[in-house]
């Protein structure tokens, strides 16, 4: 996920926490613990990311590949990243120090809210198509979600309403509020929204405010309390939802390739999903063709409900659109008002592993790929564009075949060890 994701998140779960303990005895010691909660809540939720750092450990585009969403994306890394902000508090923050020291209560949401914000960044960077691995070192395979968009505006209303109607003051309320219904207004007129989507977060982000705000008006109640409880509920019935449209979209293209290749094995089908949206779906999928040696990667869009959204009508700048060039030519074949093919492509798999073999560089790359599309001179993982297209994965290894071998390289397990022959 995107770090403003993971930083409203955050800074959710530190105030759910803290509206969930009961009080500090004294005024003073409660705004010191809300303030405590709320900055480990919203540094805990990124602080997996300092892996970045370690990106310059290998050239690109490896460095990024390998070591981002590396070791600090695992639970043993979350269980020393605790230790690390909790010890940065205790040594940097005297008066975070005394109330720790004094009252259980704050200790014990400290704790909870540190672990809370890098076992989630960990799980909901695990929910979409990039993956990865927090079983190391017991088990260095990726897993992948492959059922959340990457930058997912459910999570900022779900979370940032709640907070924005804690914000002292009407005014600071209001812009708050103002600003959070712009940015799905301003990517939906982009594009990258539909308007159903829009509706259905500006109707959720309407019903958070209005608890939060009945809430405030009952004797004792605590303005965003409830809100917060109902934010954090509408986030995982939205997970829910998308992995049970996600399923359905995987049986979907399972069926549409035994249909079209009935003599190829399907390995692997990407999903990458739509923001706030479960009909909408871009996919790529990795076959085998025994009888040819060859292994094929097909890239199209999906629509679980072609009826109430056809894959037509699916954001253009997330997923593309069909270009006429899929597996049967540009003769309307391809297309269809649930399912659209774009591109598609084989190569063979005695190729794939020489490559692995002879070329240093390009096995490492593989301990990332999970839709290899090899070219001449470059490889790119298809996740992320068209077979054939440069994108952030892509890899120039026929120039670096006589280059030193990268080091360090992380072990983790090949996402295509099926094509490789790796067990």
């Amino acid at each position: 996920m995107d770090n403003i994701t993971h930083s409203i998140v955050g800074l959710g779960i530190g105030a759910l926490v803290d509206c969930s303990m009961p009080s500090e005895p004294q005024p003073d010691a409660q705004r010191v613990r809300t303030r405590i909660l709320l900055t480990l809540g919203c540094l805990a939720s990124n602080v997996p990311d300092l892996d970045l750092v370690l990106t310059r450990l290998l050239e690109a585009p490896l460095g990024y590949l390998l070591h981002h969403r590396g070791h600090t994306h695992t639970l043993l890394g979350a269980l020393g990243e605790v230790v690390l902000l909790l010890g940065l508090v205790w040594l940097l923050w005297p008066a975070a120090r005394h109330l720790l020291r004094t009252s259980r209560r704050t200790r014990q949401a400290a704790l909870v809210t540190a672990g809370a914000g890098t076992v989630l960044h960990v799980a909901m960077d695990g929910l979409n198509v990039y993956g990865v691995h927090p079983f190391w070192p017991f088990d260095a395979r990726w897993y992948y979600g492959d059922l959340i968009f990457i930058v997912e505006p459910v999570f900022w209303i779900a979370f940032g309403v709640p907070l924005a109607m804690m914000a002292p003051g009407r005014v600071p309320r209001a812009l708050l509020l103002a600003l959070l219904a712009a940015v799905p207004v301003g990517v939906t007129f982009a594009g990258f929204l539909q308007w159903g989507s829009l509706a259905g977060l500006l109707a959720m982000g309407g019903v958070l405010a209005w608890t939060a705000h009945r809430q405030a008006r009952q004797p004792g109640g605590e303005r965003g309390h409830a809100a917060l409880v109902a934010g954090l509920a509408a986030s995982l019935a939205f997970v829910a939802v998308q992995a049970a449209a996600m399923r359905t979209a995987r049986d979907t293209v399972a069926t549409a390739i035994a249909r079209r290749d009935p003599g190829e094995r399907l390995l692997d089908t990407a999903l990458s999903a739509y923001p706030a949206n479960p009909l909408c779906w871009s996919f790529v999928t990795v076959a085998t063709d025994a009888a040819h040696g060859t292994y094929h990667l097909r890239r199209g869009l999906l629509s679980i409900a072609p009826g109430v959204s056809p894959a037509s009508s699916c954001p253009a700048p997330i997923g593309g659109r069909a270009t006429g060039d899929g597996a049967n030519g540009a003769n309307g074949a391809n297309r269809g008002p649930g399912l659209a093919w774009q591109s598609d492509e084989r190569d063979s798999l005695a190729h794939l592993r020489d490559l692995q073999k002879t070329n240093c560089h390009f096995n490492a790359w593989m301990r990332f790929a999970r839709a290899p599309s090899v070219g001449a001179t470059t490889a790119t993982d298809a996740r992320w564009s068209p077979p054939g297209r440069a994108n952030f994965s892509t890899i120039a290894y026929a120039d670096l075949a006589s280059a030193p071998c990268p080091h360090p390289v992380p072990g983790w397990g090949y996402p295509r060890a099926d094509l490789l022959r790796q067990r």
